[in-house]
């Protein structure tokens, strides 16, 4: 919803009057509510909620995807809204990736162009290749992909556009779909709303997940964590053991925060940091937060950091949304991310100390290599006391408004193309 969310405010000024259809907050099991969302968009968009089938009355035959108890609901209220008022197009923005089907399907019925948004890759080979645990186990895993590989081609080659957030995303639908119109391909990266700084900046939490003014350094992630981050999250904490052995004094000062690794909510979230944290022996500097927390709570976290650390996927196409929050909050910066990740770029672009990318196995530069580079170029040069660089009028093109602009020019696209 993040990217439909930061884009509401403009739409009208650009020319087009958005109707949103989503589930209500309460079918989503575990979802952390945070009412400041409310705030962040015209109070007079027409937003429609529908009701699934609640996870009470699921969950005790092991059923708890929101698809299977919502995606009739949304069928169903989307096939009333469409034969009832007049629409130009749909855009389907969500990681419920079964709710493509409906392109086809009101395309058909109701010859309305629409538009799929890839915020991750509904066919992911990731875990298949690296024999790495996917969340939720093998066997649903497994079953999801089946489900994907025989619905992803009718829903893309129906598509009047197709945006990713990772160019990759891209190369293997046209791998996957070589007659698809590549001219019908669109890279566009989450955007970042600056408001949702300023919001955060203000903000009272009634219990700050950052302490204030007790005399430590505070370096705060906060995202999603997981294996494929387990090599970044590696080479930070050796390299701030290296830091400890060569200056513990003024390494016993620093803390790290690792907030809403996890998609559970409380208390069934598992740490991921920790363990690794552990393994390299400095765990006693390191706070996990493994559930889901509120995003302002999480943005007020940023804010108030002495230091911001991000740390990305071992998969190169992992394009984090998260990096343009990092840089509007103006805090110093330090990410370890893979060497080709587009937040390695961006942060190198505001700040060249900020970035160390790795490479996967075999890396040219050992792990204890990279590791002490990033200990003698970031932590032993104190750059969490360094002000932050970098020229922020370089982000426009990455915000809200600039993101928004480039999305409508695709819709109008799509209404130019024969197939409107």
């Amino acid at each position: 919803m993040q990217r439909a969310r930061i884009a509401l405010p403009y739409f009208r000024a650009l020319g087009w009057e958005p109707v949103v259809l989503a589930v209500t907050p309460g079918s989503v099991e575990g979802a952390v509510l945070d009412p400041l969302f409310e705030h962040t968009y015209p109070a007079d968009i027409r937003v429609i909620r529908v009701q699934g089938i609640p996870s009470k009355f699921t969950r005790w035959l092991g059923i708890g995807s929101l698809w299977w108890r919502c995606g009739r609901a949304l069928r169903k209220a989307g096939d009333e809204l469409l034969a009832t008022e007049k629409f130009d197009l749909v855009f389907f923005t969500t990681t419920q990736f079964d709710a493509f089907t409906f392109g086809p399907r009101w395309l058909r019925r109701f010859g309305v162009p629409y538009v799929l948004d890839y915020q991750d890759p509904w066919i992911n080979d990731y875990y298949r290749l690296t024999r790495t645990k996917p969340p939720g186990g093998w066997l649903r895993f497994s079953f999801s992909q089946y489900t994907a590989r025989r619905r992803e081609p009718h829903a893309v080659n129906e598509a009047g556009a197709i945006i990713s957030v990772s160019a990759k995303y891209n190369d293997e639908l046209r791998e996957r779909y070589p007659a698809y119109d590549t001219g019908q391909l669109y890279h566009l990266p989450f955007g970042a709303a600056a408001a949702d700084l300023e919001m955060a900046r203000k903000l009272k939490p009634a219990q700050p997940l950052v302490p204030a003014d007790d005399g430590k350094v505070h370096l705060v992630y906060a995202g999603r964590c997981g294996p494929d981050m387990n090599r970044a999250l590696s080479l930070l904490f050796r390299a701030f053991r290296f830091y400890r052995q060569s200056a513990p004094a003024e390494a016993a000062r620093l803390h790290f925060h690792f907030i809403g690794t996890g998609y559970a909510p409380p208390p069934l979230g598992q740490n991921s940091v920790l363990p690794v944290a552990e393994k390299e022996g400095v765990a006693d500097q390191v706070t996990e937060v493994c559930y889901r927390v509120p995003y302002f709570d999480a943005l007020h976290a940023l804010v108030r950091a002495n230091a911001l650390i991000v740390v990305g996927s071992d998969d190169a196409s992992y394009s984090a949304s998260k990096i343009f929050p990092y840089l509007l909050a103006r805090r110093p910066l330090l990410a370890v991310v893979h060497k080709d990740s587009l937040m390695l770029t961006l942060a190198r672009e505001q700040n060249p100390d900020a970035g160390f990318g790795f490479e996967n196995d075999p890396p040219k530069e050992s792990g204890d290599m990279l590791a002490r580079r990033i200990c003698d170029d970031w932590f032993a040069q104190k750059k969490w006391e360094s002000p932050p660089t970098g020229d922020m009028e370089a982000l426009e093109p990455h915000l809200a408004a600039g993101m928004t602009r480039r999305l409508v020019a695709i819709f109008d696209q799509v209404l130019k193309s024969p197939k409107a």
